[in-house]
């Protein structure tokens, strides 16, 4: 069978609910305030990147220069010309290099699309497969609850990591470095795990929802995004509860707006994308001052930074150069990823890694994995392990810390129920 692609996009009447045309079992979604894209059916192709040895370079840049070879190929026929239309394929990659888990991107065979008031719906081939009807769109399944409780990492184990952490910060080892702990739990076999990514979509309207290869989440974090040479991120670190009412709320927003503690490891997460950046940018530019990003149960401290891009670069290679970022490894990165691997009794998989989706012509919206679980079909059940983490600089706090990761939790937890 011949390897090129032959892509098809066109324009369609709107519809009610994209996420309905996604795969219950396996749902491929990218979703944003209604916008974004799913995969309908049975994927064409996986490309994936493992742990080696042998390997040279990022997991990342593997499957950049096998994606680049592909869109080279493939014949695209794309009049809607929007973020998300033509040749795409989804991608959910590693925290570490020396993880267990897979790199991977997805290549839809069908996408259904929305930007806006306008739709659509691509179709993905081998250049000598007839082209196919299309999947039929599978009602949702009954609603399903799950239960999570402490994984390899307890409560009282994540206090003790923080703690050593904190001594490894004032010998001068590293100056910050995010600890995660992880929740383990399952729910029912043959769950529609579309409910799921519904009510986080619909809970948390501003953060990219996302599912892909079982990971499914959340995130408020853009890693990075790339339209037509336009580069954009958005850097998060520093974290409040939001208040119980309105006063609580300011007195929230106030304290963490001033903490020299959170300022401090918001500025470490800035330096480091702007650092990673500026080699594949031209004209980058950050917000002088942080600004509070309000969810429905956070605030944190977030800039913004916009730039344009100066090399053949794709929004893939731009994920490999940026992660991991300081807002999810700590500074410097090297020693962090170590201290990580020491003090977390777990694997974290794609969890805080790059999750997203990229075109043929590099352009993409990737986000970090954060307020996440990955989702494992075993015998009877689709075990769960969801995971949430914390900066820990100078002046941190072990109870505090771990109270901030209760606070993370929140989203998938109640979704969950």
């Amino acid at each position: 069978m011949s390897s090129a692609l032959v892509v098809e996009t066109r324009e369609i009447e709107p519809l009610e609910d994209v996420l309905a045309f996604a795969s219950p079992s396996r749902p491929l979604a990218w979703l944003r305030r209604g916008d974004g894209i799913v995969a309908v059916g049975e994927p064409l192709r996986e490309l994936r990147a493992s742990a080696s040895a042998g390997a040279v370079g990022p997991r990342s840049a593997a499957l950049a220069t096998a994606w680049r070879r592909i869109g080279e190929s493939a014949r695209v026929d794309d009049p809607v010309r929007l973020p998300g239309t033509g040749l795409v394929a989804f991608g959910a990659l590693a925290f570490d290099e020396r993880s267990a888990a897979d790199s991977i991107l997805v290549i839809p065979s069908e996408v259904i699309g929305r930007r806006g008031d306008r739709f659509w719906r691509t179709t993905i081939r081998y250049a000598d497969a007839p082209p196919a009807d299309s999947s039929p769109v599978e009602p949702y399944g009954p609603h399903w609850a799950g239960t999570v409780g402490p994984g390899a990492q307890s409560p009282q184990g994540y206090q003790d990591s923080v703690r050593q952490a904190l001594g490894r910060i004032a010998g001068g080892e590293l100056s910050k470095v995010v600890l995660a702990r992880d929740l383990t739990g399952s729910i029912p076999a043959g769950s529609d795990l579309r409910r799921l990514v519904r009510a986080l979509s619909t809970g948390y309207p501003d953060t990219w929802a996302f599912a892909v290869d079982g990971l499914i989440g959340a995130s408020p974090e853009t890693l990075v995004t790339v339209h037509e040479r336009t580069v954009t991120a958005r850097v998060l670190a520093g974290t409040t509860a939001r208040g119980a009412d309105a006063d609580a709320d300011t007195l929230a927003s106030t304290a963490l707006a001033s903490s020299s503690k959170d300022l401090d490891e918001h500025q470490y997460a800035v330096q480091s994308v702007l650092a990673s950046l500026r080699p594949h940018t031209r004209a980058l530019a950050a917000s002088e001052q942080p600004f509070l990003l309000k969810l429905p149960n956070l605030f944190h401290l977030a800039t913004d930074v916009e730039g344009e891009l100066a090399d053949g670069g794709s929004a893939l290679d731009l994920v490999g150069a940026l992660h991991p970022t300081a807002a999810v490894a700590g500074t410097p990165t090297t020693i962090a990823l170590g201290v990580i691997r020491e003090l977390e009794p777990f694997d974290r998989g794609r969890y805080a890694g790059p999750v997203g989706w990229v075109d043929a012509a590099g352009n993409g919206e990737w986000a970090i994995a954060l307020r996440c679980a990955q989702f494992t079909a075993t015998d009877d059940a689709i075990a769960v392990t969801a995971y949430a983490g914390a900066g820990i600089v100078a002046g941190s706090d072990p109870e505090s810390e771990l109270l901030e990761t209760r606070v993370k939790f929140r989203p998938l937890v109640d979704a969950l129920a």
